[in-house]
């Protein structure tokens, strides 16, 4: 789920909480208090409404699998938001029209108990939404937190893998040297070989070449 939708779902739910706990208290009480009331739940339906057309936005630039789940939801809310409308409609038509109120006063009193059970109901399962979102936040948290350690992992292993390959092109690098020292040694010893196979020839060749001269003299005297 967008971490923005959740922020959006989370403003929305303590507007309707805070809207529930307003209309509770507003239908116990009479004349300027309780216009002043209705202008705030008024206020707050806006506000809430506009956070449903923010979700409904970012829910549409979701996956198709999220992205129905997400609606639905919204569905729920704008239920939830349409209760509240109609209970505000309740409070203005009340102020309306007090003197029939008072004259329905007792069976009012069980209507008004009866509302406030609803919206205590409907308050009871927006702070369970609330409670949801939070531990959906909070396990986005911790997945994120996660996901963080094992790139740290991830990065430290791959620098430890580059260490070693720095290593080992070190070593490379060595035996090339070496091989290179070695050859030219090799090289070296070569030449000398046939430099003293050279020499070592011109000497056998003087001495077979003295040996026929003595022969020569010997023989001719």
């Amino acid at each position: 789920m967008s971490q923005v939708f959740e922020g959006y779902e989370r403003q929305y739910c303590e507007i309707s909480a805070n809207l529930s706990r307003i209309c509770t208290s507003a239908t116990v009480l009479d004349g300027e208090q309780k216009k002043q009331k209705v202008s705030e739940i008024g206020g707050g339906l806006e506000e809430a409404e506009a956070l449903l057309r923010k979700m409904d936005l970012e829910a549409r630039s979701m996956p198709p699998g999220t992205k129905a789940s997400l609606l639905a939801k919204i569905r729920e809310y704008r239920n939830d938001l349409n209760n509240l409308k109609s209970e505000m409609k309740r409070l203005k038509s009340g102020n309306a029209n007090l003197a029939a109120r008072d004259e329905l006063l007792d069976s009012g009193r069980a209507d008004v108990m009866q509302v406030s059970a609803d919206q205590r109901a409907r308050l009871m399962m927006t702070t369970e939404r609330l409670n949801k979102s939070t531990d959906g936040i909070k396990e986005s948290r911790r997945t994120m937190l996660e996901t963080e350690e094992l790139g740290v992992s991830i990065l430290h292993d791959l620098h430890q893998q580059r260490q070693s390959l720095l290593h080992a092109n070190n070593t490379l690098h060595a035996v090339d040297d070496n091989i290179g020292r070695s050859k030219k040694v090799l090289t070296s010893m070569s030449r000398r070989m046939n430099r003293n196979k050279w020499i070592l020839g011109s000497i056998v060749a003087l001495l077979v070449l003295a040996i026929i001269l003595i022969l020569y003299f010997k023989l001719s005297h």
